[in-house]
This record gives structure tokens, sequence and C-alpha cells, in this order.
């Protein structure tokens, strides 16, 4: 692609402090994709289990074992109830991922997919597990990456959701989650899963032990596999949140770090359609100010079903927003709210 920001001009980039230059350039390039649309959905998580089997630094989610205080585990029975109490008419997705399960299969997988597929409406997109979920259950499955993503897709699951991804340095990877899926196979597996014909997002988590370099990396890294592919819908930044995990220590990044690096996803990664600002992790008041560093996706109601980000600090402590909620972020800022399925196709109001 012509004009294509290489990694040292991003980082001079980076090293500027006109964020009104920042936030013009970010924007213009987000009009090009999205004109004056920020998108949202209507959507719930389902989170099985937070037993894992891996130890990563920065999980403040993750237990040992069913005997440890804030541990669970959810039998196929209890998704379906929750399926129940969580899902309303007029949701699009279900965002399953939670832990690699140390006794669980990869029947059991398949399971949770079909269970949900039973109690929402047929045209609900079911996205789930991430690429370290993936990879674990072909271990222990004996089961390809392929072989696996299509057992999973035959039974309903209809897009990834892009987690596991942390930081593709090796050297800050070693030290925050040696014992999972590296870059390598967070890629491949991605590779395989838009090979297939599932469409998936991309992440990247920011603010531990990883500096802007090693941020804009992994963008890249991203980018040349979308050049590749053309697999991914969307690309969140994930702000890293201190409390209640080995790297609390660190502290947590300020709001210019934060805005900045939006900003510099948007001007980077410039084949992937969409940036989400993640609500449940930004708070509502940063992500608003996201969308004005080059974000146009601020993902769903959620309707107080997920953990992982309040377990870790978050002041969205019971995560829940309405669609009139979505809406408001939007057009506070200037913006046009558009409700979305999985994939951005747009949806009438009703």
């Amino acid at each position: 692609m012509k004009n294509r920001i290489d990694l040292d001009s991003a980082l001079k980039l980076y090293d500027s402090f006109d964020m009104n230059y920042l936030s013009e350039l970010s924007s213009g390039i987000r009009q090009l994709y999205n004109g004056d649309k920020v998108y949202f959905n209507r959507n719930f998580h389902v989170e099985p289990s937070n037993i894992c089997r891996h130890r990563c630094k920065f999980c403040s989610y993750r237990r040992d074992n069913p005997q440890q205080p804030g541990a669970w585990s959810m039998s196929l029975e209890e998704i379906r109830d929750y399926c129940r109490e969580k899902y309303t008419e007029g949701m699009t997705e279900v965002h399953v991922v939670g832990s690699v399960h140390p006794d669980k299969d990869l029947d059991y997988y398949v399971s949770v997919i079909e269970t949900i597929k039973k109690e929402v409406n047929p045209d609900v997109t079911i996205k789930a597990y991430s690429a370290v979920e993936i990879d674990d259950m072909a271990k222990y499955s004996g089961k390809s990456w392929s072989e696996v993503l299509t057992i999973l897709k035959d039974a309903g699951l209809g897009a990834l959701p892009g987690g596991g991804a942390e930081i593709f340095e090796p050297a800050i990877r070693v030290q925050i989650c040696p014992d999972k899926a590296d870059a390598k196979t967070w890629l491949e597996i991605h590779r395989t899963a838009h090979n297939l014909g599932i469409r998936t997002n991309c992440t990247m988590l920011f603010g531990h032990l990883e500096n802007r370099r090693d941020r804009i990396k992994h963008m890249i890294a991203l980018r040349d596999l979308q050049d590749e592919t053309k697999g991914f819908d969307a690309f969140i930044p994930l702000l890293f949140k201190s409390s209640n995990n080995s790297l609390s220590h660190l502290g947590e990044l300020d709001i210019i770090e934060v805005l900045k690096t939006f900003a510099i996803s948007r001007i980077v990664i410039d084949n992937i359609p969409h940036i989400k600002s993640y609500w449940p992790m930004l708070g509502k008041e940063l992500c608003q100010l996201s969308l004005l560093y080059g974000a146009d996706d601020i993902d769903g109601t959620i309707n107080d079903s997920t953990k992982i980000y309040s377990m870790a600090g978050s002041a969205e402590t019971n995560p829940g927003m309405t669609a009139n909620d979505l809406e408001q972020i939007a057009t506070s800022c200037g913006y046009r709210a558009v409700e979305r399925d999985s994939f951005y196709n747009e949806l009438s109001k009703k």
C-alpha cells in the first residue's frame, strides 16, 4: 500500500505532544472508513469458567482450582439457564471466552456452543474462543487447529473474538504469559480461521511491561496478516488493568498514553476497517474520548455478563448499557450511532 507508515515514523508520531494533530490525523482515517458512524451491537457474554491451566501474570480473572475463592465452572445446564436469563429478543451476538480449564475437553467446548445455539435466535452469531483456547483444544484432542475450528464451526461457531494476542514481542511475552500459545501460533490460528471462512477480531494488551515499539510491531504483524487474508473485522486495544494480579506494582497508563495508542492504532493498521473501544475496560468517559482518536466501535450492551475487567479493577463493576446509552456516547461526540451485527452489517431501527 502506498504511503503506508513504517515503524520509525509511527514512533515519531507517538512521541508527539500535539494531541490535536493525532486526533485530527486518526479521525481523518476513521472518517475515510466509516464516515460519521459509531457502531454498537446488542450482546451478552458467557464466561464458562475462570479455572485455568495457564498463569498469565496480568490476569486477575483466573483461579487455580474449584476450592479457591472466586472460582467458578459452569455446567452445560448452568450455561443453558444463564442464556435464558441474559438473552433478550433483538440481541445479535453471544461472546464466549473464559479460561483453559484443565479438566474440560473438546466435546465440552462443542457442547457449550450447541447449548447456546438452542437457547437463542438462530440468527444470533456465537463469537467464541480465543486462539489460546483453540490451541489447547487441539493439543489435548490430538487434532489440528483446522480440524478443531471446523468441528466448532459445524456446531455453530460464527466468529472468533480475538483475545489471547496480548503482546507479540517474545521478550515480553515470556515474562507475562510464558506457558501459552506464542505469537506465531496465535497468528497461524487466525490465518487458519480466515482460510476456513471464519472471520475474527484481533487484540493487543498494552500498558504493562511493553514499550511503544513493541506495540507498533504488534500492530504491523496484524496488518501484515490482514494484507494476506483480509479476515479481521476489528482491532481492539485492551488496556492493562492493575488490580489483583502479579503486575499490580506497575500501575496503569495515563489517559494521554491511552488516547495516543488508539490514534496510532488507527494510523498504523490501515487495512482493518474498525477500531473498537471496549467500554467495560475503559469506562464510559474514556471510551467516549477514544472516539476522537480513531475508534469507531464501542462494543455492545453486555447486560452485566462479564467479570474479566471488573475483577481487574475496572470502574464498570456491573457492565451493562442500553442501546440508548450507547447511542448517547456516540452522539455526544457529534457522531451517528449505528446498530450492527457481528459482521458490521447495519441494522435498521425497529
